[in-house]
C-alpha cells in the first residue's frame, strides 16, 4: 500500500535530519520509516434521503513499540491515506517525547460533517468502528477526537466497541464526556501545555514573563485557553486573531470580555475592546511571544522575516513551514515545536486512559499537577538535547523521540 505523499515526505524530512545525528543504524531506520499497519475500510450509510452512500475510512497504526497506538479520528473531505499515515507517525514521536506508554496512530473518514445530520454522523461513526473493531481496544489502539470530531462521537465509538465485546469498555477511547469516563482537565490540557512551554522558554531565556507581551493566532480551544493561562502568569496578551479577523490592544486585551464576545458572535472580529488587525499584522507585531494556535502552514518564508517575537510556541500542528522554521532559527528566534508544545492534550488523554483502566478518577488539581510534571520533564529533555547537539528544538525533539523508540526496538529485538 502506498505510504509516500507530500505530507509523509515532510515527516520523513524531519525524521532523516535527526536520525543522521543519532547515527541510527540502517535496519532501525527502515523499521521506523514504515507504518506497521494501514487499514482502509468502506462504510456504507443509509442517508436521510433514503439513498446509500459509501464513505472511505482509514486507521493507521504507525508504530506500537512503546505500547498501544494513540491518535485521533478526523472527519473531513480532504482526508487522505498519506495525511493519516504522516499524522500517525507524528503521534509516535509526540508520545515518545512525553514518555507515554503509547505508539502512534491516526484515523480519518472522507466526509463533510457540516452537511450531515446527527443521525447520519452517528450511523457513519458506528459503521466505521464496526469495520475496525478488531484492530482497536485499550491494549491495541486508543482513538481520540480530532478535526470535526468531539466527545459525543467518542461516546458513540465507545458504545459501539462495547456492544461488540459484550461489556462496557470506557478505556477504548479518550476525549469522552466526563459521565462516560472522561477526565477532568482534558479540555484545557493542550492550552495548559502551551502555557507551561511558554513559561519554561521565558525562564530559559531570562525573559520576565510578568509584563511580557503576547500575540495569539487562533482563538479556538487551544488558543483561547493558552491566552487565558499565559495572562494568569502576568503576561499581557495584546493581540488575538481567528479565521475572520483579529483585534489588538497595546495595553492588553480583556480576555474574559473577548471570550464572552466570541461565545455570542463566533469570532473575535469586531470585538469593541481593541483595534482591528489582520493575521499578517499580528505576526509582525513587536511582541515577546507569538503563539500560532490555528491551522498548519501559517508561518511561511514570505511572512517569517516580519516576525519580531523572541519566542514562538507552536500551539497548532505544523503551523510553520520547514523553510520558515529555518529562517526563524537562523535569526535566533526560540521556536518550541508542535510535537512538544501541544503534547498536553495527548498526555492528559493518557491520564484518562489510566483512570479508566483503574476505575478510579483524579481531581482536576491532580490532573493538572501531573501534567505540569510531565510537560516540564519533556521540555527539559528536549532543551538539554538541543544544547548537547547544538541544534534547534524541533530537531532535538525528534532526536529524543527517535532515540527512545529506537532503543526499545533494539531491546525487544526481531520477531522472526
Amino acid at each position: 500500500m502506498a505510504t509516500h505523499g507530500p505530507v509523509f515526505d515532510a515527516m520523513l524530512q524531519e525524521f532523516d535530519s535527526a536520525a543522521r545525528l543519532l547515527n541510527l543504524e540502517p535496519g532501525i531506520w527502515k523499521i521506523l520509516t514504515h507504518p506497521k499497519r494501514q487499514i482502509v475500510v468502506s462504510c456504507p450509510v443509509l442517508m436521510d434521503n433514503g439513498e446509500i452512500e459509501v464513505f472511505t475510512g482509514y486507521r493507521v497504526q504507525y508504530n506500537i513499540t512503546l505500547g498501544p497506538a494513540k491518535g485521533g479520528i478526523r472527519y473531513h473531505p480532504g482526508v487522505t491515506l498519506d495525511e493519516v499515515t504522516a499524522l500517525a507517525a507524528w503521534m509516535t514521536w509526540k508520545c515518545a517525547i512525553a514518555q507515554l506508554p503509547f505508539g502512534g496512530g491516526k484515523g480519518g473518514i472522507i466526509c463533510d460533517p457540516t452537511r450531515m445530520s446527527r443521525r447520519e454522523l452517528e450511523a457513519l461513526t458506528r459503521r466505521y468502528v464496526s469495520e475496525i473493531v478488531d484492530a482497536i481496544g485499550p491494549e491495541k489502539d486508543v482513538p481520540a477526537p480530532d478535526v470535526n470530531t468531539n466527545d459525543q462521537i467518542m461516546a458513540w465509538v465507545m458504545d459501539t466497541y462495547s456492544m461488540h465485546v459484550g461489556h462496557t469498555e470506557t478505556a477504548v477511547v479518550t476525549g469522552k464526556p466526563i459521565e462516560l469516563g472522561g477526565s477532568l482537565g482534558r479540555r484545557e490540557a493542550t492550552g495548559r501545555g502551551v502555557m507551561i512551554c511558554t513559561r519554561e522558554s521565558a525562564r530559559h531565556l531570562g525573559l520576565a514573563i510578568e509584563g511580557a507581551t503576547v500575540a495569539v493566532q487562533g482563538f479556538g480551544n487551544v488558543g483561547s485557553v493558552s491566552a487565558q493561562l499565559i495572562a494568569q502568569l502576568g503576561a499581557k496578551v495584546v493581540a488575538v486573531s481567528d479565521w475572520k479577523g483579529g483585534v489588538h490592544r497595546s495595553d492588553g486585551l480583556d480576555l474574559e470580555a473577548l471570550a464572552e464576545y466570541v461565545r455570542m458572535h463566533k469570532t473575535v472580529d469586531g470585538f469593541p475592546g481593541g483595534d482591528p488587525i489582520t493575521n499578517d499584522q499580528l505576526f509582525a507585531l513587536d511582541v515577546d511571544i507569538l503563539v500560532p494556535a490555528a491551522l498548519e502552514n501559517q508561518i511561511t518564508i514570505e511572512n517569517a522575516p516580519s516576525i519580531k517575537a523572541r519566542i514562538v510556541i507552536e500551539g497548532a500542528n505544523g503551523p510553520t513551514t520547514p523553510d520558515a522554521h529555518q529562517h526563524l532559527h537562523d535569526r535566533g528566534i526560540f521556536v518550541v515545536p508542535d510535537i512538544l508544545a501541544n503534547s498536553g492534550g495527548v498526555t492528559t488523554s493518557y491520564f484518562e486512559w489510566v483512570q479508566d483502566r483503574h476505575g478510579y478518577f483524579w481531581t482536576e488539581r491532580e490532573v493538572n499537577e501531573r501534567l505540569e510534571a510531565k510537560m516540564c520533564q519533556a521540555f527539559e529533555a528536549v532543551l538539554k538535547t538541543s544544547l548537547r547537539y547544538k541544534v534547534d528544538l524541533r530537531t532535538a525533539a525528534y532526536i529524543v523521540a527517535i532515540g527512545r523508540v529506537a532503543n526499545v526496538t533494539r531491546l525487544r529485538g526481531m520477531y522472526a
